[in-house]
């Protein structure tokens, strides 16, 4: 499958500091109250191409905010009236999306944590270089109108196939929409292929939901999960006595799939034995519970997935042709996250907009070094690997914009020391060694589902201990699970 060319210069990907043709459609919005000021800026940014409006204080500058639409404001802090600091708030809560660069001659670190809490993208000091504030624009710019594609993107998916967590613009994606969208309302069974983390269940998740079975039951299974005694027991279920712990009848996951659907992953793990079972519910739609002798009749749409090539096993002997051929009756081909990387953005930004909600974060963004690493990198855990990417890095993030240095280190090529450095050459060796054991803390925490108790088992340390670290470093403790 050909790799997709990432078009980096594009509007839809636009990554800060890239040479190219800025849109002329970019409208910018300057106030401040100096007229050099903003006769300096209205040229320098029209030598670069933008659209730009003045304003010479805070009054005027919301009402043609309110008439007009804008890519970005360049703000002043000390206005006329009402400041910069002042005015900041109400401009956020009419355009929430609306990036604001504030610019001032009188920038304290109070004012700068202030502006960036108010919801600033940046904070300018006069005399400003030029180079240093376009790039800032072009950035800010870019991340403005990915989000805005996002946003647009979600509300078409949602609008014409019914996909409400499934992201993607690619044109190799929009045809497994289409294909997708066909075949949801048939009965027919449905093969997905595709390599591990590609969304192979988000796929089956959307057939059944644009399905006449979307009222009833979605039951996913990992049959590569467990042995095939269990598996059987677990699929068709069991009578009393059927095996020494068999202590009570259980139904299957075919009963409890009845009327809707039944998701089979990592179906090419599945033992031969089992496999005809399955090739017999699949023609009869019938079975029976192990240890039981009544047939049982069941309506259940099946949608086996796999990331091994099914075809190469049935020629080798370890899957049943017969068996094959009935379930891939459709077959959706998922393309690795490599293969489709215009994507990236609109999935990275989809990912900081959930983890930051479900952190009760502030809205994240990626800086554009930090967007241009997620695009060159080759994703061999695919869609997985990046929302866990993301998830860390929204963790671990202390403002709005994650840079390179909060990705792993295989991810950038780089140590995290070097990264650490390189973000903060001014760190102790104290500062380094507290943000490591934060970091391995975070880690470790994730993978046991934030129990805390599990973790510190894991560490080889008392409760306690995690608990007066977790305390000390400032820790937000997450609930556990996902939606």
């Amino acid at each position: 499958m050909p790799e997709v060319e990432t078009p980096l210069n594009s509007p839809a990907v636009g990554l800060a500091g890239d040479s190219g043709v800025v849109d002329s459609l970019t409208r910018i919005l300057v106030i401040d109250d100096e007229i050099a000021i903003r006769e300096s800026l209205e040229e320098l940014l029209k030598l670069e191409g933008y659209t730009t409006r003045m304003a010479a204080d805070g009054v005027e500058g919301l009402r043609i905010l309110d008439q007009e639409s804008f890519d970005l404001v360049l703000l002043d802090l000390a206005l006329p009236g009402q400041s910069g600091l002042e005015l900041l708030p109400q401009m956020k809560e009419r355009h929430p999306e609306l990036p604001i660069i504030m610019i001032t001659a009188y920038g304290t670190v109070d004012n700068v944590v202030e502006a960036i809490r108010a919801g600033a993208e940046n904070f300018i000091q006069k005399p400003w270089d030029n180079e240093k504030l376009l790039a800032d624009i072009r950035s800010a710019v870019a991340r403005h109108k990915a989000e805005e594609e996002n946003l647009q993107l979600k509300r078409t998916l949602k609008q014409r196939y019914n996909f409400s967590n499934i992201v993607g613009k690619s044109e190799i994606m929009l045809k497994v929409f289409d294909l997708v969208a066909q075949v949801a309302p048939s009965r027919s069974t449905i093969l997905i292929q595709g390599e591990s983390g590609t969304g192979k269940e988000m796929i089956a998740k959307a057939i059944h939901a644009n399905s006449p079975r979307k009222d009833k039951p979605f039951v996913p299974i990992n049959t590569g999960a467990m042995p095939s005694e269990l598996l059987e027991s677990t699929l068709f279920g069991h009578v009393k006595g059927a095996f020494t712990s068999a202590i009570a009848s259980k139904k299957g996951l075919f009963e409890v799939a009845n009327g809707g659907t039944l998701f089979m992953d990592e179906i090419a793990t599945m033992g031969m034995d089992t496999q005809a079972k399955i090739l017999r519910v699949l023609q009869d739609r019938r079975f029976m519970h192990l240890g039981g002798v009544q047939e049982i009749q069941v309506d259940v749409r099946i949608i086996a997935a796999t990331n091994i090539d099914l075809h190469k096993e049935v020629r080798e002997g370890r899957f049943r042709e017969d068996l094959y051929y009935r379930l891939n009756v459709i077959c959706v081909d998922l393309p690795p996250l490599r293969a489709r990387r215009e994507d990236i953005p609109l999935l990275a930004q989809h990912f900081l907009d959930f983890y930051a909600n479900e952190n009760s974060l502030s809205p994240r963004k990626l800086s554009a070094d930090a967007l241009r690493t997620l695009v060159d990198y080759a994703w061999p855990g695919n869609v997985r690997e990046l929302e866990n990417t993301i998830e860390r890095s929204v963790v671990l993030s202390s403002g709005p914009v994650i840079g390179s240095d909060l990705l792993p280190g295989h991810i950038t090529g780089r140590s995290f020391q070097d990264a650490l450095m390189e973000h903060n050459p001014d760190a102790t060796l104290f500062d380094i060694l507290e943000d490591i054991e934060r970091r391995i803390i975070i880690e470790k925490l994730e993978r046991s589902n934030w129990n805390q108790t599990e973790a510190a088992e894991q560490f080889h340390i008392p409760l306690s201990t995690l608990n007066q670290k977790i305390k000390r470093l400032n820790i937000e403790i997450r609930k556990k699970g996902r939606e």
